[in-house]
């Protein structure tokens, strides 16, 4: 594809995605630091109502889904493709992020037998497959055109590498993730990845219908919110779809995340559209709006994560959308400030690096590194910090160096 035809990037939208994405592994390792040494605010909030800063990084990617997609639907449209054409791109996307969260998911059950092979080599080559079934690479020396059929072939064996895995699964009481006869997919639910397959998709057919009508993007917002009460009052009771995906969360409150991205990015695009005191003034009153609502629908279902509760999701879109006017001060507003160009380029592949930081358990397991990799976080909070920021650091600069290279993930 020529570079003029490449949708347009916006820094602060790649650093945020880098700064997200760092936050997600330092907290994920920290997870596995003793109880005894970590501080509750470093972990998810447990309780009926409230949050840690752990609880608002799911709700940033979503966020930042949604800031994504006037720039990648937005380009196609631009070039004059078909709406089919795109609706077919954004259900391939989010069947191939459904996929990968459904086999993470399974990994995650207890009781596993794969066939032959250990647990920790299915996690390894599972991961694995899924980084070649969506891998596509690119080298200065070589033209698209050049490296079609090797990224082709690469594909290819990724995804019958999924297929394979995921039918020698075994988990508790021989369960499978698929069965033929009859056909069924084990889903307990859809994992990380497919929670944000889920919103993106909503969030993409909502951009498709209304474009950067904030009014209608608005009003989406607000109805996706309406979806959480109508499921907990019984309003959605017997409908189709609510027997294979929550109404309320999964596709209501949880997507008004995505679309609250989706309508903060509007007035991005096209690039210049808005100047910079308009968009400062329309981030400002989003932020103002946002909270407002946020403290009112506190008292009907309180602050939490786990339930993808209204006021969660509120204070999600206030917290991310503040991130971001930071980062738009340092990437975009003239010379990229050096931290911000770190996080920028490690934002532009972080599917990989969620995918590496995953398998990084299995893998240390799989080489028999893995007490020593615990012993890295005995000796207290402290330890245990400076262990899971060098892995965030490691894993980021790993995948930096891979984009660099050539190697990127695109669903």
């Amino acid at each position: 594809m020529p570079a003029m035809d490449k949708p347009p990037r916006i820094v602060s939208i790649d650093a945020l995605r880098g700064f997200v994405m760092f936050t997600m592994i330092f907290v994920n390792d920290l997870a596995g630091v003793s109880e005894k040494v970590v501080p509750p605010w470093m972990r998810h909030f447990h309780g009926k109502s409230g949050m840690t800063f752990v609880d608002m990084v799911f709700p940033g990617f979503l966020f930042i889904v949604g800031m994504s997609i006037p720039f990648a639907l937005g380009g196609r449209l631009s070039r004059g493709e078909p709406a089919w054409k795109m609706l077919l791109h954004v259900l391939a996307r989010t069947a191939g992020l459904l996929a990968i969260g459904i086999l993470m998911v399974n990994d995650e059950s207890p009781g596993q037998e794969m066939s032959g092979l250990a647990p920790n080599l299915w996690a390894v080559l599972m991961y694995l497959s899924a980084m070649l079934a969506f891998c596509s690479i690119s080298f200065r020396m070589a033209s698209t055109e050049q490296l079609r059929i090797p990224n082709l072939a690469l594909r290819i064996v990724g995804i019958a590498g999924m297929v394979t895995l995921a039918f020698m699964f075994r988990g508790e009481k021989g369960g499978r993730i698929i069965s033929l006869s009859p056909f069924e997919i084990h889903t307990v639910w859809y994992g990380i990845l497919g929670l944000i397959g889920w919103a993106y998709l909503v969030g993409s057919i909502v951009f498709l219908l209304f474009r950067t009508n904030s009014t209608a993007l608005l009003g989406c917002c607000a109805l996706l919110l309406a979806m959480y009460p109508a499921e907990r009052t019984g309003v959605l009771d017997g409908l189709w779809l609510g027997r294979y995906v929550g109404l309320g969360g999964t596709l209501g409150s949880q997507p008004s995340i995505t679309v609250a991205g989706v309508l903060l990015a509007s007035m991005l695009f096209p690039p210049g559209r808005i100047k910079l005191a308009g968009r400062l003034r329309f981030a400002g009153l989003f932020i103002l709006g946002c909270s407002a609502a946020a403290l009112l629908l506190a008292g009907l279902y309180g602050i939490n994560k786990n339930a993808a509760t209204p006021s969660w999701c509120l204070w999600a879109c206030v917290i991310t959308a503040a991130l971001w006017v930071i980062f738009h001060a340092l990437c975009d507003l003239g010379t990229v400030h050096p931290i911000g160009k770190i996080l920028a380029i490690a934002g532009e592949n972080v599917l990989l690096a969620y995918l590496i930081s995953e398998m990084l358990p299995s893998l240390l397991d799989l080489l028999h590194l893995d007490s020593i990799y615990d012993n890295l976080a005995s000796h207290g909070l402290a330890s245990g910090i400076a262990r899971s920021a060098g892995c965030g650091v490691v894993i980021l600069c790993v995948t930096a160096g891979l984009n660099r290279a050539g190697f990127r993930l695109r669903l």
